[in-house]
């Protein structure tokens, strides 16, 4: 354990420097932004991207997988809008608590820590928990939003969600991959190593954004953004854990992996979504500022476990 949580410091310690930087004023919250701009659509694209075109689609589709993550997700997911529902809030705010319980920092924190500690074969199961993540959770919070508020369900809720999927350059750049790798076609040299230059700024500059970005962050309401902050960091990968190991019998080195994502904490898009919807954005912030400091001790617990099998 405490061999893998020093392996792990330098992580959050970059985490912990954009924090610093953010809250001394030295990374001013416009900066902030434009540097997770760069990062979301240059450098981790890069990666991804670079990552993907040396796997093939058969390398990365494992349904069993799939069904595992999704399965033990929606079961956490279910469990948070209940427990939400029980308190009185309305379809939105569930919605909205459900997705802290269960989507997690899988792309600025998830892809550079995983796949440095776990090893690159680690790139297929955390780019599937991604996809399922966008492509399934993004798409249904969008849909219970719009349509609480409409009051049905309407056909151009699906346009909105389409077109949010086609202009995700994580989506994008993970498709584009597999489709040059399908063709079998080549990366000259120097686009080869333009992607490896790039990419490499992904780690620290999504490291650095995410504490930058908590710096402007509030942690009111404690007591919810505890109970969400929980169920991401400890329900959830219990429930993978569970589905993976006992019910789907997934190979353990990919369980392994994704029990490790679904151990990492809030994801900083739920407040994106929170925020442009006008839905409980204090209350998303709170569990992100919280799940991130208390996921220095709990991912590193997690990877120790999982690494032992």
């Amino acid at each position: 354990m405490l061999d893998i949580l020093l392996q792990t410091l330098p992580f959050f310690a970059l985490i912990g420097l954009g924090y610093g930087s953010g809250r001394t004023g030295f990374f001013s919250r416009e900066a902030t932004a434009y540097l997770t701009k760069f990062v979301f659509y240059f450098a981790l694209s890069a990666m991804l991207f670079r990552f993907s075109a040396n796997l093939s689609l058969a390398e990365i589709l494992d349904w069993p997988f799939v069904g595992a993550y999704l399965s033990a997700t929606l079961v956490v997911y279910g469990f948070a809008t209940v427990v939400a529902m029980l308190r009185g809030l309305p379809v939105a705010e569930a919605a909205v608590e459900a997705q802290c319980a269960v989507i997690g920092n899988v792309g600025f924190l998830g892809i550079p820590m995983l796949i440095l500690l776990l090893g690159e074969a680690a790139v297929g199961p955390v780019m599937l928990v991604l996809a399922v993540d966008l492509i399934v959770f993004g798409s249904l919070i969008v849909i219970l939003i719009t349509g609480s508020r409409d009051g049905r369900f309407s056909l151009a809720v699906l346009g909105t969600v389409g077109m949010g999927l086609l202009k995700n350059p994580m989506i994008v750049s993970i498709v584009l991959g597999l489709i040059v790798s399908s063709l079998a076609l080549p990366i000259p040299d120097p686009v080869n190593s333009f992607l490896l230059i790039l990419g490499g700024a992904a780690t620290p500059g999504a490291l650095f954004a995410i504490g930058a970005s908590l710096a402007t962050k509030s942690a009111e309401r404690i007591s919810v953004a505890g109970w969400l902050s929980f169920s991401k960091l400890v329900l959830h990968p219990a429930a993978v854990a569970v589905t993976a190991l006992l019910v789907f019998d997934v190979a353990p080195y990919a369980a392994g992996v994704m029990i490790a994502a679904a151990a990492l904490p809030v994801a900083g898009n739920v407040y994106i979504i929170a925020q442009h919807y006008g839905v409980a954005p204090a209350r998303v912030s709170a569990s992100i500022l919280i799940s991130t400091a208390f996921s220095v001790l709990t991912v590193s617990g997690v990877i120790a476990w999982v690494t032992s099998f």
